[in-house]
């Protein structure tokens, strides 16, 4: 009884780890495209295919009135209403809305309408009046329709990801697409850049080819928006827990921003543009929204067309107007509007050089990586910037990131063991801490001085915490969380990283503690900093921290004092103290109070303290021993403690003991830490605040609600109109005439025609529990002509295959009683039963279909599928049964009959038979269980002579059929 809750509680944690989701994703989210990848069980890494079986689907949201679009549908939407179809707006994730990037973005997609938040100055997508959209929010959208898709593939749910971000991503940018995860409702794991899930790709699949020896590879990726060049070393290195495991380790990373396919498709829209309004001079191409749409779509296709050809012919019907156009583009037109960009190539080459201190003789690949590395143009001018004889092209350019990205997902799970891969990330950009004092001249006059220290060094590694300590500072001050030296970046890059100033804190009760602890030494002021895995930075918390030195009092060796060191805090130690010593509870209490707070549960004798306290049955005298050893310092109590076991082990009597003896211990370091109350502004890019956060939520969620309602009710409605076109056209088909009457049909055919109008009149504006129940009642209506229709095509099979058992169980009956009575393995009760069951199944089908011939076709037959397969089921169940019998019976002995002759070797043979048989026990079968594996009784004769009688063939029966 008493294991019940513990199978009880085991069955309840089974029941929740089946339940909980088990699937990880990836979402690599580029600028033009995104790439989804799963682990579940049983499935190690797998890119997601997408409604259209692509394995990387368009990063575009169409937002029409009632309805909203994802990938491709949304992509042929910014054909049909540009004005609607958003793409690309991953480039306007933490900018404000007089960065340059927000500038370029309305000269590249003049149909969107920017307009700027008047709460946090940042960027708001205006479809109306009412309805508009943030960054954020489109890219939520799009989060949660990627977990839709995984879902669909994983055939399970998935709230865990990992989400690849572009290694240029600063603080702002990277908080962003954490507002936006957390609007599609997906636990983030991890913020990786998309270099590093590249680069640990890479790793994973050449881990053998990883070893003490360090090997530098340079990732060259060009995407459709940007560009970025990592060098990254490979090595294997020694860890605490998992022994010696391969390493990558960001060692050197540049970019360029605005370096990629989009700009190049941009050139060549513009000279297609160019080309059509030469064609035809009274009319402008670039003032129709629609006409422009089409033409960057071509642009990406011949882009994609001229990386393999000399030249290629562009055509679209019906630009504008109704105005066909045709053009032939060669290889050398499209490389010379490009010019200038293929010139920047070598440029992220050069910033990831010189950001890892190395030369390009210290690179020992180049690997390309990007759908734009495609272009012949940027491979020749790579090659001759990295000095190499030939580019690496080995690994998928498309998928490495989500592929690194979903295992570093596995990783981060706990329900999955990888093979450990250590990731050494760095941060691009410093980070510093500046603030203000006052400080006193040699002249005793008094400035300002303002101050700079760095909390992060450029290519810093990360995840990592830093700790920074004012020392100067008695009273509440500020300080300021800012970049640090960006001269590396140009200009441009400059203006489009936006503010340099992080964050400012303001600390209150700096001097209160100063006040509050004024016999105590400062130590200073400690902030404890944190760069998580995702490179977002974070201030934890801010301490002041003081000491004091504490003379310990005269104690003798006693058992108190040797066993309160090396012990650990209990709280049943407390619990037992005050049941054995209640009266002492408030002194108790003051002095636990006084530990806990000062020394924060790091003293060890509490435990052994309290044991001798019990052991002395609450002596007062005890009191001043704890409070004694509660102001020891730790790390003092094990130097005391070494110094000490020498005089134990010395043997010495304690009978000698005098007071002579009596240690006076070294004055002890107490420290006491008291956290200060910080006050954050954030300066670069307002945070969502948690109310916005949610609104943001719940305007998500009401939008999949509808789209969900929406797919709700075009399946009615489609399910609708398919049965009533199917019905129609089966009441011409023969079989359907031949089971129903002129008026059924015209009944049924009246209604169908009378849903057929009220779908054309009204239906498109129905609901979806309408639609349902207008499908139901036709539904009803044609049951019966349904289930008639359907008995006759299953009626030959079933019938052939009754005839077919009855044939063969009357063939098998009739061998079966012409065994001879004394081989006979069945019994006639046995026998009995079969001829039974065939008389009776073989009454029934002659006595049904002669009923079933009474009846018109079109009325309900009683002769029923189902029926004929309960009696082949009845039939074959005894068939088969003494077919088993006969399989599993063993043949009986026979006994010589002519015993007479004296020939000993017969007689000998003759009892050697007689003694192996082994009669059944006479008399004794009722009260027997037979199980499976015993040999059931059959039917032979007694010892005496006399035939056994026909109970035990019917026990036998009884037994199978239990």
């Amino acid at each position: 009884m008493a294991r019940a809750p513990c199978w009880a509680l085991g069955w309840l944690l089974l029941a929740c780890l089946l339940l909980r989701p088990l699937a990880v994703m990836s979402v690599d989210v580029g600028s033009e495209s995104m790439k989804i990848a799963i682990v579940k069980p049983g499935v190690p890494m797998e890119i997601v295919l997408n409604k259209e079986s692509r394995r990387k689907t368009p990063v575009a949201v169409a937002l029409k009135e009632n309805e909203r679009l994802f990938g491709d549908s949304a992509l042929g939407m910014s054909i049909r209403t540009p004005k609607v179809a958003f793409r690309y707006f991953q480039d306007l994730l933490g900018k404000q809305i007089n960065n340059p990037q927000v500038a370029l973005y309305r000269t590249r997609f003049p149909e969107h309408e920017l307009v700027e938040d008047e709460k946090r100055q940042t960027v708001i997508f205006k479809l109306s009046q009412t309805v508009q959209y943030s960054p954020e929010e489109m890219l939520g959208m799009v989060l949660n329709y990627s977990r839709g898709l995984a879902e669909e593939f994983a055939e399970q749910p998935i709230k865990d990801a990992v989400i690849t971000v572009p290694a240029y991503f600063n603080q702002a940018e990277r908080r962003a697409v954490l507002h936006a995860a957390r609007m599609a409702d997906l636990k983030v794991l991890q913020l990786i850049n998309d270099n590093t899930a590249v680069a640990l790709n890479y790793g994973v699949f050449r881990r053998k080819d990883i070893n003490a020896t360090a090997q530098n590879i340079m990732f060259y990726d060009m995407g459709a928006g940007s560009t970025v060049c990592t060098i990254v070393t490979y090595q294997t290195v020694k860890t605490k827990d998992s022994g010696t495991q391969p390493q990558l380790q960001i060692q050197g990373i540049g970019f360029d921003r605005t370096l990629g396919g989009i700009e190049m498709e941009l050139r060549l829209r513009d000279y297609l543009a160019k080309l059509f309004n030469d064609q035809h001079p009274s009319k402008d191409v670039r003032k129709n929204p629609r006409a422009m749409a089409k033409l960057l779509k071509e642009a990406n296709r011949l882009k994609t067309v001229l990386s393999a050809n000399a030249d290629h012919v562009a055509q679209i019907e019906g630009l504008l107007d109704d105005i066909d156009f045709k053009a032939k583009v060669s290889r050398q037109e499209f490389e010379d509007l490009c010019s200038d960009l293929f010139q920047r190539v070598p440029g992220p080459v050069q910033q990831a050089l010189s950001s890892a201190e190395m030369k390009l003789d210290g690179i020992d690949q180049v690997i390309l990586v990007g759908g734009a590395t495609r272009v012949p143009k940027v491979q020749e001018v790579l090659l001759k910037a990295v000095g190499k004889e030939e580019l690496g092209k080995n690994i998928n350019a498309d998928e490495a990131a989500a592929m690194g990205a979903v295992y570093q997902a596995a990783a981060l799970s706990k329900a999955f063991k990888v093979k450990p891969f250590v990731v050494r990330d760095a941060a691009m950009f410093p980070i510093q801490v500046e603030f203000t004092r006052e400080v006193e001249e040699d002249d005793k006059s008094k400035s300002l001085k303002h101050n700079k220290r760095i909390l992060f060094q450029r290519m810093a590694p990360y995840p990592q915490r830093k700790v920074i300590t004012f020392n100067r500072y008695t009273d509440d001050f500020e300080f300021y969380v800012n970049y640090g030296d960006l001269s590396f970046l140009n200009q441009d890059d400059l203006r489009i990283f936006g503010s340099l100033n992080l964050t400012t804190v303001r600390l209150k009760g700096v001097g209160d503690s100063f006040k509050k602890h004024s016999d105590y030494e400062s130590k200073g002021i400690k902030a404890h900093f944190n760069m998580d895995e995702s490179g977002v930075l974070s201030l934890d918390r801010v301490e002041s921290v003081f000491e004091t030195l504490v003379e310990d009092k005269l104690e003798e060796e006693s058992t108190l004092t040797t066993s309160c060191l090396h012990a650990e805090f209990s709280w049943k130690y407390v619990d037992a103290f005050l049941q054995f010593c209640p009266a002492d509870m408030p002194k108790i209490s003051y002095l636990l109070g006084q530990s806990l707070v000062t020394r924060s549960f790091e003293f060890s004798c509490i435990r052994n303290i309290f044991q001798a306290i019990i052991g002395t049955q609450c002596k007062s005298v005890c009191l001043a021993e704890i409070l004694s050893c509660l102001l020891q310092d730790p790390k003092e109590n094990k130097e005391t403690t070494k110094e000490e076991e020498p005089s134990k082990s010395s043997g010495a009597s304690t009978a000698t003991k005098t007071e002579e003896e009596k240690k006076i211990k070294a004055p002890k370091k107490q420290k006491l830490v008291h956290e200060i109350t910080m006050e954050l502004d954030v300066n670069d890019v307002p945070d969502l605040l948690e109310d916005e956060l949610k609104s943001s939520m719940k305007k998500l969620q009401d939008l999949t609600v509808r789209d969900l309602e929406k797919q709700e009710r075009e399946k009615s409605a489609n399910s609708l109109e398919s049965f009533i076109f199917e019905t129609q056209d089966k009441l011409y088909q023969e079989e359907y005439q031949f089971v129903s009457t002129e008026e059924e049909r015209e009944e049924i055919s009246k209604k169908l025609s009378e849903a057929s109008n009220w779908m054309e009149e009204e239906g498109y504006a129905a609901a979806t529990k309408e639609l349902k129940d207008k499908l139901a009642e036709l539904k009803k209506l044609c049951r019966n002509l349904f289930f008639r229709v359907e008995e006759r095509r299953k009626w030959p099979e079933r019938l052939a295959a009754l005839e077919s058992l009855l044939n063969h169980s009357n063939i098998f009956l009739k061998g079966a009683r012409m065994i001879p009575e004394s081989d006979q393995i069945f019994t006639e009760v046995e026998l009995g039963t079969l001829e039974k069951a065939i008389n009776e199944t073989m009454m029934w089908k002659n006595e049904t279909l002669a009923e079933q011939k009474k009846l018109s076709p079109a009325e309900k037959p009683v002769l029923l599928s189902k029926d004929i397969e309960l009696k082949i089921a009845a039939l074959d169940r005894e068939v088969q049964y003494l077919l088993n019998k006969a399989k599993f019976a063993k043949p009986k002995s026979k006994k010589e009959k002519n015993a007479t002759k004296p020939d000993s070797g017969k007689n000998a043979t003759a009892t050697s038979e007689s003694e192996s048989t082994i009669p059944p026990t006479e008399g004794k079968q009722e009260g027997k269980e037979w199980v499976g594996t015993e040999e059931p009784p059959t039917a032979e004769k007694a010892p005496g002579g006399e035939p056994q009688s026909d109970s035990g063939g019917y026990m036998f029966d009884q037994w199978s059929r239990t």
